[in-house]
C-alpha cells in the first residue's frame, strides 16, 4: 500500500485508518516542529500529486476484507505535507463516505480554508481539525515558515467562515513552541482569534517528537496550563504519553500479522513520523515484543536507527546508505 497506513490506535480518534494523499514533502508551510522533515516542494498550488484512481483502488482493496473495515472508529485523512493542496480531496472524501460507511477526519494546517472550494469539500467529512499555531504576523512568519502567497488574516477569516458552514466536529489544535508563538501577547492574539472561529474544542499541544529544528522546543505541562486557562472554550490539552491499545485489538491486529508485516507496518509509520518503541505498539496494537524484533530487524537491515529525544528513544528512517546516527 503506498496511500494507505495502519488501521493505527489513535490519542484523538480511536481505531483509524490512515490516508496519506502526498509524497514528503508537498506544503505550503515549512513548520519549525514538523515531524515529516522539510519540505521539498513549497507551493500553494491544488494539484492531482499523486493519482485519486491510485488511492480509491487502496480503499477498494482494503473495504475487501469486511472485518478489517468493522474494527475502523474513523478515516484519517493526513499528508505528508497539506491534504487539501491534493485537487482529488473532495472526491476521495466522498468515495469514503459512500463506501466505507465511517466517519472521515481531515487533518489540516487551514491555510487553504480562505478558498470557497476547499471548504466546499472538507464539509463532505465528519470532523475536521485545521490548526492555527500564532494570530500574529511575526509568530506566525516564525513557526510555521509558510508560502509568500500565505496571509494569516485571510487563513483566520477562513477557519472563522468553515465553522458557520460546517455541520460536523470542529476541533482547532495550537501548537506552542517556546519562545516562538508563547508570549502573553501572541497568547492574547491566539485567544481572540479563536473567540472569532468558535471551534467546538481547542486541542493544545507542544513540540513532543523530534522537530524539524532543534531550536523548537516544548512548554512543560505547567506553562500547557495556563495558556489553556486563557483560550475561550473547551480546551484538551494533548501529551505526548501513549496510552495502551485496547487487549482484544492489539490481540486481533497482531494474529493477523506476519514477520514480513510486522516490519512493513513499522516502517511505514516511522516513514511519517518518529515513534518511540510503545508509541508503535500502542498505534499499531502490536505487542512490545513483536515491536522489539521488528525494529532490531530493521536495524540491522539499516533501515531505521535511533535518535534520543527528551530523554527519550525515538526511532527514524534513514535514507538508504546512511549510517547509523550517533547521538
Amino acid at each position: 500500500m503506498n496511500f494507505i497506513f495502519g488501521p493505527v490506535n489513535s490519542r484523538r480518534l480511536g481505531i483509524s485508518l490512515g490516508l496519506d494523499l502526498l509524497p514528503p514533502k508537498i506544503c505550503n508551510f515549512n513548520c519549525i516542529y514538523c515531524e515529516v522533515g522539510p519540505t521539498t516542494e513549497f507551493t500553494c498550488k491544488r494539484d492531482e500529486y499523486t493519482p485519486t484512481a491510485a488511492i480509491i483502488a487502496e480503499i477498494e482493496a482494503f473495504r475487501a476484507d469486511p472485518a478489517a473495515v468493522a474494527r475502523l472508529d474513523v478515516v484519517t485523512i493526513t499528508a505528508s505535507g497539506e491534504p487539501t493542496l491534493h485537487s482529488g480531496l473532495g472526491e476521495i472524501i466522498a468515495h469514503c463516505k459512500r463506501h466505507i460507511a465511517k466517519p472521515v477526519a481531515v487533518l489540516s494546517n487551514g491555510s487553504l480554508l480562505p478558498d470557497p472550494g476547499v471548504r466546499r469539500e472538507l464539509a463532505l467529512a465528519d470532523i475536521i481539525i485545521p490548526s492555527l499555531d500564532a494570530a500574529r504576523e511575526e509568530s506566525f512568519r516564525k513557526i510555521n515558515r509558510p508560502a509568500r502567497e500565505c496571509r494569516l488574516g485571510e487563513i483566520i477569516d477562513g477557519l472563522a467562515a468553515f465553522r458557520q458552514e460546517f455541520t460536523g466536529h470542529y476541533w482547532l489544535e495550537i501548537l506552542l513552541a517556546k519562545g516562538i508563538n508563547d508570549t502573553p501577547e501572541d497568547l492574547a492574539a491566539l485567544a481572540a482569534a479563536v473567540k472569532k472561529i468558535n471551534p467546538e474544542r481547542i486541542q493544545l499541544n507542544t513540540v513532543a517528537r523530534p522537530p524539524l529544528e532543534s531550536f523548537a522546543r516544548p512548554l512543560s505541562i505547567e506553562e500547557l496550563r495556563a495558556a489553556a486557562a486563557l483560550m475561550p472554550g473547551p480546551v484538551d490539552i494533548l501529551t505526548d504519553r501513549a496510552t495502551d491499545a485496547a487487549p482484544l485489538v492489539r490481540d486481533v491486529l497482531a494474529s493477523k500479522r506476519g514477520r514480513r508485516e510486522n516490519e512493513e507496518e513499522v516502517l511505514h509509520l516511522l516513514q511519517r513520523r518518529p515513534c518511540t518503541a510503545a508509541d508503535i505498539s500502542t498505534a499499531l496494537g502490536m505487542e512490545r515484543e513483536l515491536v522489539d524484533q521488528a525494529l532490531a530487524r530493521l536495524q540491522a537491515a539499516g533501515r531505521i536507527g535511533p535518535s534520543s529525544y527528551r530523554d527519550r528513544e525515538y526511532y527514524i528512517v534513514l535514507p538508504q546508505g546512511q549510517e547509523q546516527p550517533q547521538d
